[in-house]
């Protein structure tokens, strides 16, 4: 197979791939909080290294983002809009928490 038919096989390929990946990280997830085989502290841990592992997955697989120079600047982006996320939720959990203590 060569032209257009094999790089769609890539393309089916990839997302296959990254779909298993993703389904096998859930699912690890799931069973490391189902049945705790180490401490609360250690189990969250081990919840955030797989999310991180499957932010990466969701990454490469599913946006095409990789180490490529072309691809870098979308991997900024991305990562400055996460920043911004997170300090515009981490403001509004402040607060909401210093107005609870005000109304306690």
């Amino acid at each position: 197979m060569t032209g257009p038919g094999r790089e769609k096989w890539n393309d089916i390929r990839g997302y296959l791939i990254g779909y298993g990946l993703a389904l096998a990280l859930t699912a690890a997830a799931f069973a490391a909080v189902r049945w705790p085989t180490f401490g609360a502290g250690a189990t969250l841990g081990l919840v955030f290294g797989l999310a991180l592992v499957q932010l990466t997955v969701h990454f490469r697989y599913f946006l095409h983002i990789s180490l490529r120079r072309s691809a870098r600047d979308d991997l900024l982006l991305i990562l400055f809009s996460t920043l911004i996320i997170v300090l515009m939720v981490s403001g509004t959990i402040v607060i909401m928490s210093d107005l609870r203590g005000r109304m306690m």
